[in-house]
């Protein structure tokens, strides 16, 4: 059987706050298969969002393991978890995070000014991902230009332009109508069936039947697991 491209044991993480240790997770355990598309669910405070931080190195777990592509980085220190998430996935956010001042080719390109390359491979490999999004003629417009669905398509070609196998998404179309909110969901499923691992938090219903596999949390814990009709009979 294929090595999971996540996996995680027993995985935990804790919180100070001001009436004491809060876990925010407690005692997570699960597999990533290539070429999954997973919805992951829950009310606000469950842990999903939590998780997902974990899952994209943005944070670290107090406890347990995490082996992202064989490698186990639950311990790493921050400038190796760095090289490994500018190495392995790409992650979108519910915000966009684009830089106002900079074009959307350049945008794009930033994950490759962090990996070294330089500048003609950068602006080749950043309008490569632009068309492949359907936005390559706005390549030299700033974010302001372009509509909110747009901004997130720019978003999901620069968490590809590493050529990345593993795509983690944080509410993609938290932020958007619900028309648009498919055409960014179709464009996700268009790059699974590429062979992208795809792993996204909503908590939206009907966002979570594009994906292939739900995985609910409550209160820090996984309460269930499945198959959705989206997955391959």
């Amino acid at each position: 059987m294929t090595e999971p491209v996540i996996r995680v044991v027993g995985l935990g993480k804790s919180y100070e706050t001001a009436a004491g240790l809060f876990p925010a997770l407690k005692g997570v355990d699960l597999e990533v298969r290539p070429g999954e598309f997973i919805a992951i669910m829950g009310p606000s405070g469950s842990g999903k969002s939590t998780f997902m931080n974990l899952l994209g190195c943005l944070d670290t777990p107090t406890s347990g393991d995490y082996f992202l592509a064989g490698q186990n980085v639950a311990h790493m220190d921050k400038d190796a978890l760095a090289v490994l998430r500018n190495r392995t996935l790409g992650f979108v956010f519910q915000g966009f995070n684009l830089l106002p001042r900079m074009s959307l080719q350049d945008n794009v390109a930033l994950p490759l000014v962090y990996s070294g390359a330089d500048k003609e491979t950068r602006r080749a490999a950043a309008r490569e991902m632009l068309d492949k999004v359907g936005l390559g003629k706005y390549a030299d417009s700033l974010p302001s230009r372009i509509s909110g669905g747009q901004q997130q398509r720019v978003a999901i070609a620069r968490a590809l332009v590493n050529k990345p196998h593993l795509i983690l998404a944080d509410e993609p179309t938290g932020n958007l109508d619900s028309h648009t909110s498919e055409e960014i969901m179709t464009l996700f499923s268009e790059l699974n069936r590429e062979g992208i691992t795809v792993v996204l938090v909503t908590h939206e219903p009907d966002i979570a039947t594009h994906a292939r596999r739900q995985v609910r949390f409550l209160d820090g814990h996984i309460v269930s697991d499945h198959l959705t009709e989206a997955a391959p009979a």
